[in-house]
This record gives C-alpha cells, sequence and structure tokens, in this order.
C-alpha cells in the first residue's frame, strides 16, 4: 500500500531541487500535492511535469498575505491538510565582515519569516494527527566560511521546530527538522556569484564529505517521506542529518 494514500500535501519551494523531487515522490505515494513557488515561470516547468492532478501556487512565502491567500486555495481545493513541508529558501553566501542589511534582511524573510507564515497559516488546516517537516541544513552543526546568515537561518529554524513541538502537541502536530548537506539542486546556481566561483567553492567542500560526493534530491525526497508518514509517528522535535558524514565523521 502506498504510505501516502488519501493524505494532502503542501511542498514549499517546490518548483526545484529537493522539493520538487519531494512532490513527484508523494504523488507516487498517493498524496494529493500543492506546491508553492515565488518564480511564475517555474511554477509554470513544475505543473508541466507534475501534472494537472498538482496544485501549483506562485506565492512568496516571506510575504504573509501571500501565504493567508494560499491557505484559502489549500482549503478551497483539500479542506485540510496532513503534511507541511516548509521547505523554501535562499542562500546569499558572503564573508562575515561584508554583511549589510539586505543580505541580513534577504534571508532572514524567507528562510525563517517565509517559514513562520507557511505554518502560521497552514495551522487552521492542519488535521490531528499530521507532520510539518522544516529544511534547515548540515551547516547549524557545521561552520563554513561566508554562510554565518544562512547557517544562522537554519539554526533558527531548528530551535523553532523544538518549541512548535512541545506547543503543538495537544493538537496532534509533529513538527521535525531535516538537515540536507551538498545536494546536487540548482540553489548553486541562485547563489549570485559567477560560475567559475561556485564550481572552486563546491569542489572545496566536496573534500569534507565522506561519502565522497553529492547527495540527490531524489535521496532527500525519501527521507522527507518517511517524516511525513505514519512511519515516523512516534518521532517529533528531531532532526535528521542527512549531510554523507559531513557534520558527523
Amino acid at each position: 500500500m502506498r504510505r501516502l494514500t488519501n493524505k494532502s500535501v503542501l511542498i514549499t519551494g517546490g518548483t526545484t531541487g529537493i522539493g520538487l523531487a519531494t512532490a513527484k515522490l508523494f504523488m507516487k505515494e498517493g498524496a494529493r500535492v500543492a506546491i508553492v513557488g515565488q518564480n511564475q515561470e517555474r511554477v509554470t516547468h513544475a505543473s508541466k511535469i507534475l501534472g494537472t492532478e498538482a496544485l501549483t501556487l506562485c506565492a512568496n512565502v516571506a510575504s504573509s498575505q501571500d501565504m493567508k491567500n494560499v491557505a484559502k486555495r489549500i482549503k478551497d481545493k483539500f479542506g485540510s491538510i496532513d503534511v507541511l513541508f516548509a521547505n523554501a529558501g535562499i542562500a546569499k553566501p558572503m564573508a562575515f565582515a561584508d554583511v549589510v542589511d539586505e543580505n541580513i534582511d534577504d534571508q532572514f524573510d524567507v528562510n525563517f519569516k517565509g517559514v513562520v507564515y507557511s505554518i502560521q497559516s497552514m495551522l487552521p488546516l492542519l488535521n490531528n494527527p499530521s507532520s510539518v517537516i522544516i529544511t534547515s541544513t548540515t551547516m547549524i552543526e557545521k561552520g563554513v566560511a561566508g554562510m554565518s546568515m544562512y547557517s544562522a537561518t537554519k539554526a533558527a529554524l531548528r530551535s523553532l521546530a523544538r518549541t512548535l513541538s512541545a506547543e503543538l502537541l495537544e493538537k496532534g502536530i509533529r513538527v521535525n527538522t531535516i538537515s540536507p548537506g551538498l545536494i546536487e539542486t540548482p540553489i548553486y546556481g541562485k547563489l549570485g556569484l559567477p560560475e567559475e566561483a561556485v564550481q572552486t567553492w563546491a569542489e572545496e567542500l566536496m573534500k569534507k564529505i565522506p561519502a565522497s560526493r553529492f547527495g540527490q534530491a531524489e535521496e532527500v525526497a525519501k527521507a522527507v517521506l518517511f517524516m511525513a508518514s505514519d512511519d515516523s509517528s512516534y518521532m517529533l522535535g528531531e532532526n535528521i542529518l542527512f549531510d554523507g558524514g559531513m557534520s558527523t565523521i
């Protein structure tokens, strides 16, 4: 039997990478899936990949009003949801000495406030029981130069998951985080760095991965599936490191 039969799911950051791979897997596992992305072109492309059964929405997770509008669409389409995968995020590498307000604000707006607004907007729709999964990063466990603000936003999410696990327990809502390491996704093309600089940076980081390779989005999706399904019903406030041993070996 498929693991998400009759389950309804919302995935933010669902148009590329981990989010899109998870949407495809969840649909194979029987879920009704809605995805959110902030770029209309990528939303349209994802819609073609997922087909007409998926609900694809363009919204900015950093806007509380946008996420309230998403909630209305979800309620009209599904009535309620069983899984929220708060996956949307951005990375803007910068040496700490050069960090300015824009760098701080952009990352905290999307990575932290975006998760807050996503969960708040979906609270009335989350069933009892239900599962919320938040994407953090292995960089909350291992420092990486140039990623101070990004890592700080993701560490805040790890703390948020613990707090919400306690606060939402009576509602039957489990909250956990997954912390991927270096995964082959389009995020590296969105860093605002020259392609050669990204390649050099990636090669240096590769040396720190005991598994000696980048992970695949489809591999992360399988871990998220476990966290979304009843297989993880005894798991709450937890974090799964998914980084090829980068932060532990």
